[in-house]
This record gives structure tokens, sequence and C-alpha cells, in this order.
């Protein structure tokens, strides 16, 4: 499985997770369980929704040059 997460993707997904994670919390809803997934997507830096975009927001080997 190729990395297509980024740094400050991440970032910003276990940012977001915490946040659903909180409202769930705090209105007692099981939407807050949905914080799963961007904690997911974080930890293994994989995203299966952009492989059909062919996206990625890793640095490449030429952008690090």
């Amino acid at each position: 499985m190729k990395h297509n997460v980024g740094s400050g993707d991440k970032i910003f997904r276990i940012i977001l997770g915490l946040i659903i994670a909180a409202l769930g919390i705090y209105y007692k809803s099981w939407w807050g369980t949905l914080a799963i997934i961007p904690f997911f997507t974080a930890a293994v830096s994989w995203c299966p929704l952009y492989l059909p975009f062919g996206l990625t927001t890793c640095k490449t080997e030429k952008e690090s040059a």
C-alpha cells in the first residue's frame, strides 16, 4: 500500500478526528464513532478516496530535491 497522506494532511485529520469525537461525546451521539475514519487514515498514511483521483499529499523525491 503506497502512502498518499502527507504530514500536513495527517495533522488536519487528527484534529478533525478529535473534533468529531469531542462533539460525539458532548452530544452523546454515536456519530462520534466516525472519528475512527480520520484517525485510521492518519495512522496508516493512506486514504482510499485519493486513489480514483490520483491525489497525494506526500512529498515526492523530486519535490524534496
